[in-house]
């Protein structure tokens, strides 16, 4: 669910927590359609992200669904979740298969982008503490976030290096599986990869506290709209 950012910075009452797991119930258009999941672990200065969709047996039976994401950071460098140094996405949505993989090398400026299906390989440029879409998402959950405002980020895109803005739209009371919680809505101004792929962005729920959980989000899709709600939490020590 940002390192090169117009803001006033990261408050200290919204610390960030790891290991932690997030588990989604998967929905479209009302009905259940699967299941998702986002990890981050450390060990030693490597902080991982890993996010996985699938498909139920409703939807598998004539669109299966199996998408994997990873990337790694280097902890020691940069802010939460660390600098980014690698980016995989494996998808398999229908008849459709992708491998992408990026390798940052920021020392250097460029962005190694490799398509292992294709064979597709570019070097970008990249601003220093550029960061894929995923990592990104884990840092603007911890900024002090204030309705109204629009902070900007660098982040890389598949092949496409852009300065993104994240609006900070509203303040809204929902009932989730914590309860019923105050929360913060946002919507980044990029569409994402994998299982919120589609034609409009994306609108996040995060918890108005120190904690910063993701309970939900949507986004269109070529047909209605797609809606991760939480379901489980496992937060880190």
């Amino acid at each position: 669910m940002f390192l090169v950012l117009v803001t006033s910075g990261v408050p200290a009452s919204a610390a960030p927590k790891v290991p932690e797991k997030l588990v989604y119930n998967l929905s479209w258009t009302g009905i259940s359609v699967g299941t998702a999941s986002q990890e981050i672990t450390e060990e030693g200065a490597t902080r991982k992200i890993v996010s996985i969709a699938r498909s139920n047996d409703w939807l598998s039976t004539f669109f299966p669904v199996e998408d994997r994401i990873e990337s790694s950071y280097d902890s020691s460098r940069g802010n939460f979740p660390g600098q980014a140094r690698h980016y995989r996405l494996k998808t398999r949505e229908g008849s459709r298969h992708r491998d992408r993989e990026i390798f940052f090398e920021q020392e250097r400026g460029v962005a190694r982008y490799r398509d292992n299906l294709s064979g597709d390989k570019a070097d970008i440029d990249i601003p220093l503490d550029t960061i894929d879409v995923y990592g990104s998402f884990y840092y603007i959950r911890y900024l002090r976030l204030e309705v109204g405002k629009s902070p900007t980020v660098n982040i890389l895109d598949s092949k496409r290096q852009r300065r993104i803005a994240v609006r900070v739209l509203r303040k809204e009371r929902i009932k989730t599986v914590l309860g019923e919680v105050d929360t913060i809505v946002i919507q980044p101004l990029v569409a994402s990869e994998g299982v919120f792929e589609g034609k409009g962005t994306v609108h996040i729920w995060l918890t108005d506290d120190e904690r910063r959980i993701p309970v939900r989000a949507r986004t269109k899709v070529t047909v209605g709209s797609v809606t991760a709600t939480l379901v489980e939490w496992i937060p880190g020590k």
